[in-house]
């Protein structure tokens, strides 16, 4: 049901073992089980999680989680953070339930289906103004301006409304502490979108461009937001993943490879 928690058994007929593949990230340190069809786990996953600022202690929301892989790289990085993966989707979250368990991280790491643009039922079933970190990949292909994908998960992925990004950002705020850090990664070209959704509720914005090699433009950003916060908004250098020669840099292969932080700081 929209809205609502599910307690999710077995995945449905359709998401049979041989419509998944086990998949490492994290230089092998992550084995994630994925539909092999539809949205799959790609950079933007681990260089969000690796940008999610948690110490132990605190407890995390991955907010439209999938199979739970940046959450579950947040959890891998940072020892002992307490991570909730949230998505609509029954069967992912099964899959994302199922991921935590076979890395080990089932003590700390939960799975729940709950619909993101509903605000008042996610606040409702994790508490509001708990959370001190929440992190978020979400849909940025805007469906009246792009043609979408045929398949229903990948749809869920990658497009939504352009308000839809607002709802989102106020469902992170409904659940976040004050003081507390909503962190997103965004497709480069919705950079105003997210600072509007940013603008209420939120300070101190940072933002990080990635970029694909040193001459190319940004193709995606990280953002990251302190709940309450009076803070003016600070661009930060960006993250180059590639050299002139399309060998990964130094800095993206200890994130992507080795698990390493992304800071926000100068």
């Amino acid at each position: 049901m929209r809205g609502s928690a599910t307690n999710c058994g077995p995945m449905s007929p359709e998401v049979s073992a041989q419509d998944l593949t086990d998949d490492a990230v994290l230089g092998g340190r992550l084995r994630i089980l994925q539909p092999r069809k539809g949205h799959r786990v790609g950079h933007d996953a681990i260089l969000l999680a690796a940008a999610t600022a948690a110490v132990a202690g605190e407890r995390a929301v991955d907010l439209g989680a999938g199979v739970g892989s940046a959450g579950l790289a947040l959890a891998v990085r940072v020892e002992g953070v307490s991570v909730t993966l949230v998505d609509i989707d029954p069967d992912l979250t099964a899959l994302a339930r199922e991921n935590a368990t076979r890395n080990g991280l089932a003590d700390r790491v939960s799975a729940v289906a709950l619909d993101v643009t509903a605000p008042d039922a996610v606040a409702a079933a994790l508490g509001p103004s708990s959370i001190d970190r929440v992190l978020m990949n979400p849909p940025f292909n805007d469906p009246a301006r792009q043609q979408v994908s045929p398949d229903l998960r990948r749809q869920r992925a990658h497009a939504a409304p352009r308000d839809m990004l607002s709802t989102w950002v106020e469902t992170a705020g409904r659940i976040l502490r004050p003081g507390g850090t909503v962190t997103l990664i965004f497709h480069a070209n919705g950079i105003a979108d997210v600072l509007h959704a940013l603008s209420a509720g939120y300070g101190a914005i940072a933002v990080l461009p990635i970029h694909p090699t040193p001459s190319a433009s940004a193709i995606r950003i990280l953002a990251r937001a302190v709940k309450g916060s009076h803070a003016p908004i600070a661009l930060r250098p960006g993250l180059v993943l590639n050299n002139d020669e399309g060998k990964p840099s130094a800095q993206a292969d200890a994130v992507l490879r080795h698990a390493a932080a992304l800071s926000f700081n100068p």
